[in-house]
């Protein structure tokens, strides 16, 4: 993911789904460098760390179209 994704992604209002190598995480900053973000899994908000923006990917949740 670039860094303008990513800042635009922190600054909606709307929950945009985000992975980092298949993770769902929550973008917290883009860091100083510019190279990084914290972030931290879904599924374990204490668990804050520093990732590679490329390794960060945007993912587009499928609707589910109900059986008649």
């Amino acid at each position: 993911m670039d860094k303008q994704r990513a800042e635009e992604i922190i600054d909606s209002f709307v929950l945009v789904n985000v992975n980092y190598h298949g993770i769902p995480v929550y973008i917290q900053e883009i860091s100083a460098n510019e190279e990084t973000a914290t972030v931290f899994p879904l599924d374990d908000m204490d668990h804050v760390q520093q990732v590679d923006l490329p390794g960060l990917e945007e993912v587009e949740l499928t609707k589910s179209i109900p059986f008649s």
